[in-house]
């Protein structure tokens, strides 16, 4: 007994607003290239995808990228109230990456130095290896 394979292309989610061509151009594109192709994009199309990628969650960080391209009522008459989230969402700044935390001195002293550790234990000192 065989197992079916599928021996058609891929097909685009019935959700997805866009073909599925036009859904792989905006899914490789770069910065640079990305606002060109979605200016071709009819508002209210374009809005609908930016919500089809927002709430997927390998492609959130795209949706708000074609979220940027949107106008917050074209974002709402897409996607209803979830589409003003969508819009403020795109519209914040990435936030700073934490700092490393310092080591901080107790009672004026100066931090003690990071302790060195050897990987080949005591009983390997004076063996030779090669």
């Amino acid at each position: 007994m065989s197992q079916a394979h599928p021996t058609t292309g891929a097909t685009v989610d019935p959700e997805c607003p866009v073909s599925l061509e036009l859904l792989g151009e905006v899914y490789r594109a770069d910065d640079y290239d990305l606002p060109y192709i979605l200016e071709k994009i009819p508002e209210l199309t374009r809005a609908r995808l930016a919500a089809y990628l927002y709430g997927k969650s390998h492609m959130h960080q795209l949706g708000l990228k074609v979220a940027r391209a949107c106008e917050r009522d074209d974002l709402i008459r897409a996607a209803g109230e979830i589409g003003s989230v969508i819009h403020g969402q795109s519209r914040l700044k990435p936030a700073p990456a934490a700092p490393e935390p310092a080591a901080v001195p107790s009672r004026g002293r100066p931090a003690p130095a990071p302790k060195k550790i050897s990987l080949g234990g005591s009983a390997a000192k004076g063996r030779s290896f090669d």
